[in-house]
């Protein structure tokens, strides 16, 4: 059936084919009931402040017991099967394929006589590592990671390149696992020297300027056998001295206070400071500290000894430090300090705080380049250091941007540019006169951009706070509510959801989809109280304005209950489980990735003690109050008539422990077992999502929007 006008481009024929929305019952449960594997249902009982809570599928969290594998291969059996039988997941596949295999680039970094970036021509696992000597010369491969694993699981994370140019670190990822193992390449020789450093996780590389080592953050080693079980405690700041082996490296800096401190340091552009930077756990909130590297043994010194708000370090001019800050500024501004006098009452501020909130600034060729959010979206401006504004930098449309990386003397840097239906796109951008000028961008084969548009809506919140939504559909779709319509969402940890090309999301929309993004408390839109008002006790402000997103899209008519899906990944994931409780009447479908659903335990894993300043902890009363209110596994029903859901976590996630897609899979399973399918599908040597190969990325969205369209009616 048609949805909406007539279509530009070819219709596949999985839409051709779809029923109309008369004939899909309000819940589609084909064939017969799902046969789940056996889920034992323990007696375990934890007791918080004289509550008792009961944990049925503790035994899950022994995910490497035989009892579990079992019971996971039980599950990965019933999901392959169902998932496999869906006529609509072949086209789907197909889309995608061609979909991915399209060029991407990111914004070339100059160090010292080198220009790095990388470059993927298209369905490669893993993009390439290239230098050249000028923008646009002939390229140089220094490093291919589909070369060291056919299968695209070692993946390269992150680089941290000398100051002229000759020496980079790099940190691989196996597996998905966020451990890094870092290497030290001489672009000379294209060879790796004999150093190696492991257990990092989180960290960067930042070289002294004189080239003999780099300081980097880790961990001492994890229990003996359990790298991607045990807690990490205590981040640590260590310097490397090349040719040493790491048994040798000097531990620079570590809070002793805590145990789940987060610490970085990064030496400034001049060679003269090393400056560290250490947060609790995932509290926006930081101290600063700065140690002179052009004096023997310097003594560390506190430039912020308090962590009353985010000090994030921009860049120096002598011993002046340009710093973005939210102290006094909810939506920040950038003040100058003297390291001095670093006292308060010294500080100047260079460019006031405003209605646009600044999300990130850097120091180039002695001007401030600000991003900063406008309802959600980038716009870039161009400043003298002393705060004088030269002007806007000129974007395409409506999206977001990234890069402007560089140093003080540099007269040309990269930005990259992208929206829900412009592809990852690379400027040129002059420092000094603000021209623009396109570098590279990829063809699309397979869609056309101009025929699909975003919008963006506001919406109230059930109390009244407005949210916005960006929603993305082909131009002139007909709002009668029979749109098949993904709703995304994140919620949490200052993070911003901003309009960004992806492959998937263009599939989608070529099968004739709508997608909408909702931008929600909890996130960095709108600075830090719109961030406060979605964290610890207010948490239900998030799933109340996801809320109100569907019931706008529905309201408008874009699409209607029958037709809707949610999305979320990690703590996008937990929002998707917690939704799911509150208004499962909302949607016909649930897809959580990765999601936190044991929200009593989430501390007992990896690194999930950190997240303790976002979400809260058991030990507050008034927190575990509101945990238990709204923890996705503790408050699944028997009499509930949940959507068709789908959880995904890869079997090497050590940030979000696969036990808590284990544990909700299990808990919705025996409460409706012959209700909407709930399946739980466990993709192999697989992690949190960064550095995923390509080829499982397309497997993974077959899977998902196979089941979605199944969900709603339209997969047969």
């Amino acid at each position: 059936m048609p949805l909406g006008r007539r279509r530009a481009i070819v219709v596949t024929a999985l839409l051709l084919c779809m029923p109309t929305l008369a004939a899909v019952p309000a819940r589609v449960n084909p064939g017969e009931p799902i046969a789940y594997p056996a889920a034992r249902r323990g007696d375990h009982v934890d007791s918080y402040h004289g509550v008792a809570v009961v944990d049925p599928y503790r035994w899950l969290e022994n995910i490497d017991s035989e009892e579990t594998r079992a019971w996971v291969r039980g599950e990965q059996a019933v999901s392959g099967k169902y998932l496999a039988v869906i006529p609509a997941r072949k086209t789907v596949l197909r889309h995608l394929q061609a979909m991915w295999s399209i060029e991407e680039w990111t914004a070339p970094e100059r160090h010292g006589a080198y220009w790095y970036y990388r470059y993927k021509t298209g369905l490669e696992n893993q993009a390439v590592l290239f230098v050249s000597e000028v923008p646009g010369g002939r390229p140089t491969v220094v490093l291919d990671p589909n070369r060291l694993a056919s299968d695209g699981s070692v993946a390269l994370k992150r680089i941290g390149v000398s100051d002229d140019g000759t020496l980079f670190a790099y940190g691989l990822s196996h597996k998905g696992s966020d451990w890094e193992v870092w290497h030290i390449r001489d672009v000379h020789t294209d060879r790796d020297l004999p150093d190696e450093i492991r257990w990092v996780k989180f960290g960067r590389a930042s070289w002294r300027k004189d080239g003999t080592g780099f300081y980097y953050s880790g961990y001492e080693a994890p229990t003996k056998g359990a790298p991607l079980t045990a807690v990490n405690r205590y981040q640590t700041l260590y310097f490397h001295r090349l040719g040493t082996p790491q048994g040798q490296d000097v531990r620079v800096y570590r809070r002793t206070d805590d145990s789940n401190w987060y610490v970085r340091g990064e030496v400034t552009d001049d060679g003269r400071y090393l400056i560290i930077q250490a947060r609790h756990g995932a509290d926006a909130r930081n101290v600063l500290l700065i140690r002179d590297l052009s004096v023997a043994d310097a003594a560390i010194a506190s430039v912020i000894s308090e962590p009353k708000a985010n000090y994030d370090f921009v860049g120096n001019v002598g011993s002046t430090l340009y710093i973005r800050t939210d102290d006094n500024a909810p939506r920040y501004r950038i003040v100058a300090i003297d390291v001095a006098s670093p006292d308060r009452a010294h500080w100047q501020t260079v460019v006031p705080e405003a209605q646009d909130s600044i999300e990130a600034a850097t120091l180039i060729g002695a001007k401030l380049i600000l991003q900063l959010v406008r309802d959600a979206h980038n716009v870039v401006q161009r400043y003298e250091r002393t705060g004088r504004l030269l002007g806007d930098v000129m974007l395409p449309g409506l999206g977001s941007t990234d890069g402007f990386y560089g140093h003080v003397e540099d007269a040309l840097t990269f930005f990259t540019y992208s929206s829900f239906t412009t592809p990852t796109s690379i400027y040129r951008f002059d420092v000094g006169t603000g021209e623009v000028s396109l570098w590279r961008s990829p063809r699309l084969r397979a869609f056309r951009s101009n025929e699909y548009e975003t919008r963006q809506e506001r919406c109230p919140s059930g109390d009244g706070t407005e949210i916005h939504l960006f929603i993305t559909a082909l131009k002139g779709v007909k709002l009668d509510g029979v749109n098949p319509t993904i709703l995304y969402g994140y919620g949490g940890f200052n993070s911003l959801e901003e309009p960004d090309f992806s492959p998937a999301i263009a599939v989608w929309l070529q099968l004739g989809g709508v997608y909408a993004v909702a931008n929600i408390r909890g996130g960095g839109e709108y600075g830090r109280a719109w961030h406060q008002a979605g964290m610890t006790t207010h948490k239900q402000n998030v799933f109340d304005d996801f809320i109100a997103a569907a019931q706008c899209l529905i309201a408008q008519k874009w699409t209607s209950p029958r037709r809707l899906a949610m999305l979320g990944e990690s703590n996008g994931g937990l929002l998707v489980g917690a939704v799911e409780e509150e208004r499962p009447d909302l949607f016909a479908v649930a897809v959580a990735k990765a999601g936190i659903m044991d929200m009593l335990r989430f501390r007992e894993f990896t690194v999930g003690k950190g997240w303790e300043p976002e979400y809260g902890s058991v030990d507050n009363p008034d927190e575990f109050k509101a945990l238990l209110a709204y923890s996705p596994y503790h408050n699944v029903r028997e009499d509930a008539d949940y959507p068709a859901t789908l959880l995904l976590t890869g079997d090497h996630d050590d940030r979000v422990y696969p036990a808590h897609s284990f544990k909700f899979a299990a808990a919705l399973q025996h409460a409706n077992p012959h209700g909407e399918p709930v399946l739980l599908r466990v993709y192999s040597e697989t992690g949190h999502g960064a550095g995923e190969p390509v080829s499982k990325k397309i497997g993974e969205t077959a899977d998902i929007y196979a089941f979605m369209l199944k969900a709603m009616g339209l997969g047969d």
